[in-house]
């Protein structure tokens, strides 16, 4: 095959079609950067038709994972008025370097498309990107998603904690809980004291950035249904250190000289 171009894809070389969903996982568990699989509707691939191919054949090389939204809560969160079945989440896109600067925001559009054609029942796509990492979420301001600050939406913070010498290997606020039954800093002061340890780390757990793309059919459906968001619109994030949150360093109570907070 013929070098595809490094700069901008070629739109008339590529293509997007519905793939079986265990190719899709195949390839995300080996190439995404997460190597896990997800919950899956539609995997839809990503095809690049290269020059001086026999009979124009094709080569998949990547692909777009949508799934319905774990809970009603998750649609109920962002807009009242759609089903379950109505809104999908975008968790998973994958494509080889190699084929254009611009060919994830290039086949997102197009999944767009495709979801309009094959699937009309769907209003509303969110996806999400996670300030912890620096993902500030370009692909999504590249397609013009609109987002949301959840900071300004988050209703009870959640905290993670590092039992380590620096501040590193967090243990994710579920298991914190799980763990040692409240995010309570007190509370966290007695019981990891019992572990003999003499300090930990605790830091907030950023929200994560919101993204929302309204399909709709037509202007008037995507008018009504920006309408009924129930959160602002913001414009969107540009430095990833802004949504870093504080690193608070706790000394623990001595199992001699702990008190009961409860």
């Amino acid at each position: 095959m013929k070098e595809p171009n490094k700069h901008y894809v070629d739109a008339s070389k590529v293509s997007i079609r519905e793939i079986n969903k265990s190719v899709a996982k195949h390839m995300i568990v080996k190439y995404h950067y997460s190597h896990a699989w997800t919950m899956c509707r539609y995997a839809l691939g990503v095809y690049y038709k290269g020059d001086g191919e026999f009979f124009g054949s094709e080569k998949l090389i990547g692909c777009l994972v949508y799934g319905y939204p774990v809970g009603r809560s998750a649609i109920k969160s962002v807009i009242d008025g759609l089903e379950k079945d109505e809104c999908l989440e975008l968790t998973r896109l994958f494509i080889h370097d190699g084929y254009g600067s611009n060919i994830e925001s290039y086949s997102m559009g197009q999944s767009f498309k495709w979801m309009k054609e094959n699937a009309p029942k769907i209003k509303m796509l969110l996806s999400y990107a996670d300030p912890e990492q620096l993902h500030l979420g370009g692909i999504y301001q590249a397609t013009n998603w609109l987002y949301q600050d959840c900071r300004d939406i988050q209703l009870m913070p959640n905290y993670s904690v590092s039992l380590s010498d620096s501040p590193y290997d967090w243990i994710h606020s579920r298991t914190v809980f799980s763990k040692w039954g409240s995010h309570n800093v007190e509370h966290l002061k007695k019981e990891i004291g019992k572990q003999n340890k003499s300090c930990f780390w605790r830091k907030k757990e950023a929200p994560k950035h919101r993204y929302i793309q309204i399909l709709g059919q037509n202007k008037s459906e995507k008018r009504k249904l920006s309408k009924m968001l129930k959160h602002k619109t913001s414009p969107y994030p540009k430095d990833p250190e802004e949504f870093l949150p504080p690193i608070e360093k706790h000394e623990t109570y001595k199992p001699e000289n702990a008190v009961n907070f409860w």
